[in-house]
């Protein structure tokens, strides 16, 4: 019975070729699986067995902890350089986008109150 491992949806690629790299540098059988065509389908790493399951999930959770760590200290080096943008900066390197889905929200909120108030509820 085949085993969902990881789910790359959402998930860098250089995370998904560790990951890759690390089952196959242990020599641990797995397949992997595409989004397909229209994007809607499962991209994800699975496994064989159990047995695959038992002998990739410890390794799996180290790597997992080496990561969180290099990723941190890598946040911490861009904040520390000022290279790290937090929500204003962000939205001022596109005031465009910004101004766009904003209103398209206010005009969102706007509509959904007032025929909640024009019903009576």
């Amino acid at each position: 019975m085949t085993i969902l491992f990881f789910s790359l949806r959402g998930v860098p690629d250089d995370e998904a070729d560790d990951v890759r790299e690390l089952l196959t540098a242990n020599d641990i059988d797995f397949y992997e699986t595409s989004a397909g065509s229209w994007g809607i389908s499962m991209p994800a790493i699975w496994l064989h067995g159990v047995d695959d399951l038992e002998k990739a999930k410890p390794l799996f959770d180290a790597y997992q902890q080496q990561r969180a760590i290099t990723q941190r200290a890598q946040y911490l080096q861009l904040k520390q350089q000022g290279q790290t943008h937090g929500f204003l900066r962000h939205n001022l390197k596109k005031p465009l986008h910004f101004t766009i889905y904003s209103g398209a929200i206010a005009l969102t909120v706007y509509v959904s109150v007032k025929w909640l108030f024009e019903l009576g509820l």
